[in-house]
């Protein structure tokens, strides 16, 4: 599995697993969020950074869309200073486009 621009090639086990679940959440904004902030990130997490995104990730997506556009308070479980940097995270929708082959 490859993000848009991390290659899975060079992580361990558990960072590839968490790599790709983050490109299929199964909300496509979900994916959006989470990949660019994997494939940006991942590589220098610290174990407990990983542990406390797989808790993220535990989450609803429908939840984590409200928390995220800030459509809803975070949880007080979730208000972490990793949390609000994924939910800061402002993706690349024009790198997006240009490996999807989409044109405007």
């Amino acid at each position: 599995m490859t993000g848009l621009t991390l290659s899975s090639a060079d992580l361990d086990p558990r960072r590839r697993r968490i790599l790709f679940r983050c490109w299929h959440r199964g909300i496509r904004e979900m994916d959006l969020v989470f990949g660019q902030f994997a494939d940006n990130e991942l590589p220098g997490l610290a174990e407990a950074e990983l542990d406390e995104l797989e808790r993220i990730m535990a989450e609803e997506d429908n939840d984590l869309v409200k928390w995220i556009l800030g459509t809803q308070p975070v949880p007080e479980h979730l208000r972490t200073p990793l949390f609000m940097r994924l939910a800061a995270y402002q993706p690349d929708f024009e790198q997006v486009a240009e490996k999807l082959g989409i044109t405007r």
